[in-house]
């Protein structure tokens, strides 16, 4: 068994694990989706979705593919790597894209925390890909603990962004709907709680003619 052979052997075990996991975890995703278009004030535009929803099913596949390729049965890892190096490439290009989409979009304002985890994070993981499936051309085994970190990084960047998606719709967007009743805009969740005056009878009631 050649040595390339044996290190993706060795890997074998790990990469079914992640690859088996991100897809099961792509579901996750559509439940999202779900909550979002159920919810009866969160009418998101196109952008917002491609810049905060989309890029979690793009990640979970992306891990899904490097591990069906360090788990076909190569003789060598230069091809693996090809097809890391392109990976990668395309995810970097993506992560910009994304970044543009979530600049340009104006139903949510960003905070440090989304920029890291949905910008930074992803963009990093991706270059690593590019670089190692580079290094991988040249048979470096020691690589694929690079490849093995950046594709469990995208499967936990997906994870964490789409876990922050369910919480923010549930007590933030969906909070207002309980309290006031899905009132366009929005209602503060105290303003269902003043109810209006009861119609009680007057103290003094006037007697009806011929009383």
């Amino acid at each position: 068994m050649s040595e390339a052979a044996q290190a993706l052997r060795e890997w074998d075990g790990f990469f079914v694990i992640v690859g088996s996991s991100a897809g099961a975890l792509t579901g996750l995703q559509f439940v999202v989706l779900t909550l979002i278009a159920d919810s009866p004030v969160a009418r998101r535009s196109d952008d917002t979705i491609a810049a905060f929803g989309s890029p979690n099913v793009v990640h979970f596949c992306a891990a899904l593919l490097i591990s069906a390729i360090f788990s076909a049965p190569w003789h060598a890892l230069a091809p693996a790597g090809i097809g890391t190096a392109v990976a990668g490439g395309l995810g970097v290009l993506y992560s910009i894209t994304v970044m543009r989409r979530a600049m340009r979009q104006s139903d949510y304002q960003p905070v440090l925390e989304d920029w890291i985890w949905h910008a930074a994070l992803p963009t990093i993981a991706y270059a690593a890909l590019l670089l190692a499936g580079i290094a991988l051309r040249h048979e470096s085994a020691g690589t694929l603990y690079i490849v093995g970190a950046a594709t469990l990084l995208l499967v936990f960047i997906g994870i964490h962004n789409a876990w922050d998606t369910v919480t923010y719709v549930t007590l933030v967007l969906r909070a207002p709907a309980r309290g006031g009743e899905g009132a366009p805009g929005g209602s503060a969740p105290g303003a269902a709680l003043k109810s209006p005056p009861s119609a009680s009878p007057p103290a003094n009631p006037t007697p009806p003619p011929g009383a």
